[in-house]
């Protein structure tokens, strides 16, 4: 089993190049960052996702760098690790734009970017992009689609419910197809995963043993579909690897804290290294 760090990458702490370099010296084999654009100063859509109100979000939902761009630089100087997002936020961005930007990173990665992708939960952040946030999971999957087509295709066009263009040029082309990870832990993931994904990536709220069910049924269906898939989760607990492995996950993504600076963020590191052995 592989492990790698995610975190929300902020203006106020260890910068990515630093974080980068640390993490690759460190022995993990990934890096993954969070996205979001802005947040609303007013919102009525529920965090955590199940509360009752909506409360307070931590300082660094409003203050994370554009992954893509913190990753590029990243790209730019490691040589090792694994690069991607967790999750790219893909109904707040139109696919023409995102797949060319996504493309131009795993060229300057030499081909070690993953595309981590979800719907969102913040409906107040949609609308603000001029998203409708009904039927997130629907408009995600159609620009999934429309990005693996430009991604592959020389004249990519696409016609669709939500993305319409004719063909189209656009280069570059991934360095090696970026694999495509689905978030989410809901009762249909599974078949998004095995429909438009390569990996899951899952949200630790199952229990190992829970999650090894789920892991199970996953690799049976595609199985049955000659397809291989893996599984990536997001959060694990540092004093769970073992539970996680015998599980079935391919990599444990550890979440870097909310850190001033760069100081806390590299003990915290230190503290990940030891329990990975």
């Amino acid at each position: 089993m592989d492990h790698g760090v995610v975190t929300f990458l902020t203006d106020y702490g260890i910068d990515p190049v630093r974080l980068g370099r640390a993490v690759e010296e460190r022995g993990f084999d990934s890096l993954f960052l969070a996205e979001h654009t802005h947040i609303p100063t007013s919102r009525d859509t529920p965090w955590p996702v199940g509360a009752a109100q909506p409360q307070p979000l931590p300082r660094h939902y409003s203050h994370t760098l554009d992954p893509l761009v913190a990753l590029t630089a990243v790209a730019a100087t490691t040589r090792r690790i694994r690069l991607g997002t967790a999750v790219t936020l893909v109904n707040q961005h139109h696919p023409i734009n995102l797949a060319k930007r996504v493309a131009s990173v795993d060229v300057i990665a030499g081909g070690r970017f993953e595309l981590g992708v979800g719907p969102g939960w913040n409906a107040e952040e949609m609308a603000n992009h001029g998203v409708d946030p009904a039927r997130p999971l629907a408009r995600m999957l159609e620009h999934v689609e429309a990005i693996t087509r430009i991604w592959t295709d020389d004249e990519p066009e696409f016609h669709g419910e939500f993305v319409d263009f004719d063909p189209i040029w656009s280069w570059p082309k991934p360095a090696g197809r970026p694999p495509l990870l689905i978030a989410g832990v809901g009762p249909t993931v599974l078949d998004r995963v095995l429909s438009h994904g390569d990996g899951w990536l899952p949200l630790p709220l199952f229990t190992p043993e829970q999650l090894g069910e789920h892991i199970r049924e996953l690799r049976r269906r595609a199985a049955e579909a000659c397809r291989t898939v893996t599984v990536t989760l997001y959060g694990g607990s540092p004093d769970a690897l073992a539970a996680y492995e015998d599980a079935g996950v391919d990599r444990v993504l550890l979440e870097l804290s909310d850190h001033e600076g760069a100081d806390g963020a590299l003990r915290e590191l230190d503290r990940f290294a030891a329990a990975v052995g």
